[in-house]
Protein backbone atom coordinates (compact mmCIF):
# COMPACT_ATOMS: atom_id res chain seq x y z
CA UNK A 1 0.00 0.00 0.00
CA UNK A 2 0.99 3.48 -0.91
CA UNK A 3 1.49 6.01 1.77
CA UNK A 4 -0.67 8.70 0.35
CA UNK A 5 1.23 11.35 3.01
CA UNK A 6 4.32 10.92 1.55
CA UNK A 7 5.51 13.92 0.35
CA UNK A 8 7.25 13.12 -3.22
CA UNK A 9 11.02 14.89 -1.64
CA UNK A 10 10.96 12.12 0.66
CA UNK A 11 12.05 9.20 -1.70
CA UNK A 12 15.27 11.44 -2.45
CA UNK A 13 18.07 10.16 -0.54
CA UNK A 14 19.40 13.28 -0.14
CA UNK A 15 16.63 14.51 1.90
CA UNK A 16 16.48 11.76 4.23
CA UNK A 17 20.23 12.15 5.22
CA UNK A 18 19.94 16.31 5.15
CA UNK A 19 16.60 15.89 7.74
CA UNK A 20 18.17 13.45 10.10
CA UNK A 21 21.44 14.88 10.45
CA UNK A 22 19.64 18.10 10.69
CA UNK A 23 17.51 16.92 13.75
CA UNK A 24 20.67 15.17 15.38
CA UNK A 25 22.17 18.87 15.05
CA UNK A 26 19.26 20.36 16.50
CA UNK A 27 18.95 18.04 19.35
CA UNK A 28 22.82 18.38 19.89
CA UNK A 29 23.03 22.37 20.31
CA UNK A 30 21.13 22.23 23.15
CA UNK A 31 23.97 20.53 25.17
CA UNK A 32 26.01 23.43 24.71
CA UNK A 33 27.14 26.08 27.48
CA UNK A 34 24.34 27.86 27.94
CA UNK A 35 26.21 31.49 26.20
CA UNK A 36 26.52 29.22 23.10
CA UNK A 37 22.53 28.69 22.68
CA UNK A 38 21.75 31.83 21.29
CA UNK A 39 24.70 32.58 19.92
CA UNK A 40 26.74 30.38 17.57
CA UNK A 41 24.17 27.68 18.55
CA UNK A 42 21.13 29.17 17.18
CA UNK A 43 22.75 29.94 14.13
CA UNK A 44 24.50 26.56 13.67
CA UNK A 45 20.24 25.29 14.08
CA UNK A 46 19.44 27.48 11.01
CA UNK A 47 21.78 26.41 8.93
CA UNK A 48 21.69 22.29 9.84
CA UNK A 49 18.04 22.56 8.59
CA UNK A 50 18.01 24.83 6.12
CA UNK A 51 19.80 21.99 4.17
CA UNK A 52 16.70 19.84 4.12
CA UNK A 53 14.20 22.34 3.55
CA UNK A 54 16.29 24.02 0.59
CA UNK A 55 15.81 20.58 -0.66
CA UNK A 56 12.00 20.47 -0.57
CA UNK A 57 11.80 24.26 -2.25
CA UNK A 58 13.53 23.16 -4.84
CA UNK A 59 11.91 19.72 -5.12
CA UNK A 60 8.22 21.65 -5.60
CA UNK A 61 9.69 23.49 -8.16
CA UNK A 62 11.54 20.95 -10.37
CA UNK A 63 10.18 21.80 -13.45
CA UNK A 64 12.25 24.39 -13.51
CA UNK A 65 15.37 23.18 -14.07
CA UNK A 66 17.40 26.84 -13.01
CA UNK A 67 14.97 27.11 -10.07
CA UNK A 68 15.81 23.60 -8.83
CA UNK A 69 19.74 23.86 -9.45
CA UNK A 70 19.41 26.69 -7.65
CA UNK A 71 18.15 25.51 -4.39
CA UNK A 72 20.37 22.12 -4.05
CA UNK A 73 22.92 24.78 -4.82
CA UNK A 74 21.60 26.37 -1.64
CA UNK A 75 21.28 23.26 0.03
CA UNK A 76 24.88 22.39 -0.51
CA UNK A 77 26.21 26.07 0.73
CA UNK A 78 23.90 25.63 3.87
CA UNK A 79 25.87 22.02 4.93
CA UNK A 80 29.13 23.42 4.08
CA UNK A 81 28.05 26.35 6.50
CA UNK A 82 27.01 24.06 9.17
CA UNK A 83 30.06 22.06 8.80
CA UNK A 84 32.01 25.63 9.68
CA UNK A 85 29.82 26.23 12.28
CA UNK A 86 31.13 23.27 13.62
CA UNK A 87 34.10 23.75 13.31
CA UNK A 88 33.84 27.02 15.21
CA UNK A 89 31.89 25.53 18.15
CA UNK A 90 35.17 23.21 18.22
CA UNK A 91 37.99 25.66 18.16
CA UNK A 92 36.33 27.80 20.59
CA UNK A 93 36.24 24.95 22.78
CA UNK A 94 32.49 25.78 23.41
CA UNK A 95 31.52 22.22 22.19
CA UNK A 96 33.90 20.42 24.66
CA UNK A 97 30.76 17.96 26.15
CA UNK A 98 29.76 17.06 22.34
CA UNK A 99 33.25 16.70 20.58
CA UNK A 100 33.05 13.48 19.61
CA UNK A 101 29.36 14.03 18.45
CA UNK A 102 30.66 17.14 16.75
CA UNK A 103 33.26 15.24 14.50
CA UNK A 104 30.69 12.26 13.72
CA UNK A 105 28.39 15.29 12.48
CA UNK A 106 30.84 17.14 10.82
CA UNK A 107 31.86 14.06 8.57
CA UNK A 108 28.51 12.84 7.73
CA UNK A 109 27.57 16.54 6.59
CA UNK A 110 30.63 16.05 4.79
CA UNK A 111 29.47 12.84 3.19
CA UNK A 112 26.04 15.18 2.86
CA UNK A 113 28.18 17.35 0.70
CA UNK A 114 29.27 15.45 -1.27
CA UNK A 115 26.04 13.32 -1.93
CA UNK A 116 24.80 16.95 -2.83
CA UNK A 117 26.49 17.67 -4.86
CA UNK A 118 26.61 14.64 -7.34
CA UNK A 119 23.18 14.82 -7.06
CA UNK A 120 22.89 18.65 -8.60
CA UNK A 121 25.36 17.56 -11.26
CA UNK A 122 23.23 14.56 -12.35
CA UNK A 123 20.29 16.67 -12.60
CA UNK A 124 22.18 19.39 -14.52
CA UNK A 125 22.86 16.62 -16.82
CA UNK A 126 19.67 14.90 -17.00
CA UNK A 127 16.89 16.78 -15.84
CA UNK A 128 13.68 15.50 -15.77
CA UNK A 129 10.80 17.68 -15.50
CA UNK A 130 8.53 15.19 -13.82
CA UNK A 131 5.43 17.46 -12.98
CA UNK A 132 5.07 18.24 -8.95
CA UNK A 133 1.48 17.26 -9.71
CA UNK A 134 -0.11 13.85 -11.07
CA UNK A 135 -2.18 16.23 -13.98
CA UNK A 136 -6.13 14.99 -13.88
CA UNK A 137 -7.90 13.69 -17.01
CA UNK A 138 -9.94 15.92 -19.00
CA UNK A 139 -13.34 15.67 -18.93
CA UNK A 140 -15.60 14.82 -22.48
CA UNK A 141 -16.76 18.53 -22.04
CA UNK A 142 -13.08 19.76 -22.29
CA UNK A 143 -11.84 17.06 -25.43
CA UNK A 144 -14.52 18.19 -26.99
CA UNK A 145 -13.80 22.01 -26.78
CA UNK A 146 -10.69 21.34 -28.07
CA UNK A 147 -11.68 19.28 -31.13
CA UNK A 148 -14.34 21.78 -31.64
CA UNK A 149 -12.07 24.96 -30.87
Amino acid sequence: MVDSNKRPHESLEVYQLAHALGLRFHAMTFKLPSHELYEEGSQARRSAKSVSSQIVEGHALRQYKGEYLHYLARAYASAEETIEQIRNLLETGSARRVTDDCHELSDEYAILCRKLFNYRSSVQRKHDPSPPFEPREKTPDERSEKDNG
